[in-house]
């Protein structure tokens, strides 16, 4: 197949697991897909072409994709023109592995490889190998340029978009596979990263969220940091919003709090920054890089320099050693901080992974015994810090339909609270609503009237 040939270019449909990254990796897969000449599929039935974009992160990841796999493989027998592919993490992590357990799979592609995926597909219609491995695990640098980002494809809210600044991890935690599925970090040059932004600010785009495993890392050949990067890109011209995750507390430096500080309110108040755990001696044993005291005084001085800031962040329960009174640090932890988001896991082993040499000595029912526990806590904190909400008119920037209630539109606050609202209002416009209730997880109001301001969208 020629690239960009009418008559022999189909449909595509990806399924998507995971976080940011793969979000933003899937809408650079559809670009690349596009630019080749393929079109979006109205359902997986119809699909020329289904990409698994999977994620590694959680228990049993592979065999949920394998799984997957199975259910496709009879769409596939249907339609024996139908390509199959992973991409992704378990791509990375599985190899050939895949074409052992799933023969019927025609490419496998790495994250590192999203641009490759239009000749591969070109080579197997033209009769090329079916398994054709297209994985790439290494730069050979510390610098890398992602051209394709030009041409992903932005979702429905036109107003927003993910940028990626920074991939891989140089951490080495020990109950993570990151490291090994996405690589040691390399970090884009910050030239072309503002060059990229600008135009998505020449699109209408307003909220930049900028993307890595450790998005704080970042530092460019040049040495320009994360710091840099807010301060520039809160000077150009239609950016309202900056966000950026996932953060790693021991990157969390001086700087580049003086720089969110001084670029408020572009920067959101709003920040991820995952814990893991209350308690020191278990950080220690996850190798974290800082214990207890240290996460607090962040928190503290970044409250210090932008009053309100709020924070989620992840934590683990149920990690190997950790004992009641571990767990019951990190109840604590939660009452100090007062998150406003928490996403919480009870801890299983990950192959390749250093906690499988820990003797992990608490059952999956006292895990998952635990992790109730701190979610019903936790619940409590969230119900308490939405009810202050209640009466108060915040500018939403609106995603699109609410997937719950199609009568009601969906956004996000500057300090990433999720409201939905009824009344007149279109994807990507700017929204002041009134909150008329309020619950642990979510906002409801009404529109009070719209931002004067409110730019024309341009079609992207």
């Amino acid at each position: 197949m020629s690239a960009g040939d009418p008559s022999r270019v189909g449909s595509y449909h990806i399924h998507t697991w995971g976080c940011q990254m793969n979000v933003h990796d899937s809408e650079k897969l559809a670009g690349v897909l596009e630019r080749e000449g393929y079109v979006p599929a109205t359902s997986e039935d119809d699909a020329d072409v289904i990409l698994l974009n999977t994620c590694s992160i959680r228990e049993k990841a592979s065999e949920k994709v394998f799984s997957e796999l199975g259910r496709l493989r009879r769409l596939k027998r249907t339609n024996s023109n139908m390509l199959l592919g992973v991409c992704g993490c378990v791509a990375q992590q599985e190899g050939e592995n895949i074409y052992k357990r799933a023969p019927y799979v025609d490419l496998v592609i790495g994250p590192r490889a999203i641009d490759s995926i239009g000749p591969a597909l070109a080579s197997i219609r033209d009769g090329g190998r079916g398994a054709l491995r297209v994985t790439d695990t290494e730069y050979r640098s510390d610098s890398i340029r992602f051209p394709f980002d030009e041409i992903r494809r932005i979702g429905e809210s036109r107003a927003k978009a993910f940028v990626t600044i920074i991939e891989g991890c140089n951490h080495r935690c020990t109950y993570c596979i990151v490291p090994t599925t996405r690589g040691r970090e390399v970090y884009r040059p910050m030239a072309d990263v503002l060059q990229e932004v600008r135009v998505l600010a020449r699109k209408s785009v307003v909220e930049i969220e900028f993307l890595g495993q450790t998005v704080n890392a970042y530092r460019d050949s040049e040495g320009n940091t994360l710091a840099e990067l807010l301060t520039a890109t809160a000077a150009i011209d239609g950016i309202r919003r900056i966000r950026f995750t996932t953060s790693h507390p021991a990157q969390m430096t001086e700087r580049l709090m003086d720089a969110m500080a001084a670029a408020q309110p572009t920067v959101c108040a709003y920040l991820h920054l995952p814990v893991q755990s209350g308690s020191s001696r278990v950080l220690r044993a996850m190798r974290r890089g800082y214990d207890r005291e240290t996460y607090l005084a962040k928190i503290e001085a970044l409250r210090s320099r932008i009053p309100g800031m709020l924070f989620g962040t992840d934590i683990i329960v149920g990690f190997p050693g950790e004992t009641e009174d571990d767990f019951l640090q990190t109840i604590t932890l939660l009452d100090e901080v007062q998150f406003d988001t928490v996403y919480s896991f009870a801890y299983s082993p990950r192959p390749g992974t250093r906690a499988l040499e820990l003797d992990d000595d608490l059952p999956p029912a006292g895990k998952h015994e635990r992790l109730q526990r701190l979610q019903e806590h936790q619940k409590g904190i969230q119900a308490a810090r939405m009810a202050t909400w209640l009466g108060r008119s915040v500018e939403v920037l609106v995603e699109g339909r609410s997937k719950r209630n199609e009568e009601r539109w969906t956004g996000r606050t500057v300090e990433s609270r999720v409201v939905n609202f009824v009344g007149d209002s279109a994807p990507g416009r700017l929204e002041w609503v009134e909150i008329t209730e309020t619950t642990p997880f979510s906002l409801a109001g009404r529109v009070r009237a719209s931002d004067l301001d409110r730019r024309r969208l341009a079609p992207i």
